[in-house]
């Protein structure tokens, strides 16, 4: 199995490639470029560096939120081109999954927890075990970060650029059962390559339009429903 990851839900994109064996190579960039300027850039420097062609990929994972609503399009939209070239299967992989899979060994409760602004956050909850990875045992939530951690009353991992933000509301809640993953963990196309690999070894692909998980609708349509929007104004 040879899959392509892609990660676009935040600022930080990455890139990456993984076989049976584990990671081949990764291409990460935060460097303030919106990602249609530099994702296609970074598979083919992959690509290349790896020599891999198209159509030696067995399959590709891509990211499909919650995050930013630009970046998943732009994600979505580059997995969608691949597969029309390619005809390979697509895994869309819940980027939550993605950011707990990177601590699936920690022996411990994880909240992945993505700053969603105006003063909310997406974010789940996760057991960990050193034995069987990660199981989600809430929903995807989009919330004030008070109503997730009412969901929360045991040692707990905080991974996640929605954590800092509110690291002292956390605390104030939880003292010591609040324990932090490194500021440098942000969504990794490596975690959601392994999800994605996953996924397609249990038969589980994308055959049919790819939909964004979003949570809540984007700003656009929030102001076009609200009677704010270009057609508001045009009226």
């Amino acid at each position: 199995m040879l899959v392509l990851g892609i990660e676009t839900s935040t600022c930080i994109g990455s890139v990456a490639l993984i076989n049976d064996k584990g990671l081949l190579a990764e291409y990460r960039i935060n460097i303030g470029m919106v990602h249609s300027e530099r994702l296609m850039i970074a598979i083919d420097r992959l690509l290349s560096d790896t020599g891999t062609g198209l159509e030696k990929l067995t399959s590709i994972a891509v990211s499909i939120g919650p995050g930013s609503f630009a970046g998943l399009r732009i994600g979505l939209a580059t997995a969608k081109g691949i597969q029309a070239a390619s005809g390979i299967p697509i895994a869309p992989v819940p980027t939550l999954d993605a950011m707990a899979q990177s601590l699936k060994f920690a022996g411990r409760q994880i909240c992945a927890i993505i700053d969603a602004r105006k003063k909310e956050v997406y974010a789940a909850i996760y057991e960990s075990s050193n034995n069987s990875g990660i199981r989600r045992i809430t929903d995807y939530m989009t919330d004030k970060p008070e109503k997730v951690l009412a969901h929360i009353s045991s040692e707990t991992i905080f991974i996640g650029d929605g954590a800092e933000p509110y690291r002292n509301l956390i605390i104030d809640r939880l003292g010591e059962q609040a324990l932090f993953a490194p500021k440098g963990f942000s969504p990794s196309a490596v975690t959601v390559a392994e999800l994605g690999a996953d996924m397609i070894r249990n038969g589980v692909r994308h055959e049919e339009a790819l939909i964004p998980l979003y949570l809540r609708n984007p700003e656009a349509e929030t102001k076009y429903g609200e009677g704010i929007g270009w057609a508001a104004n045009r009226a």
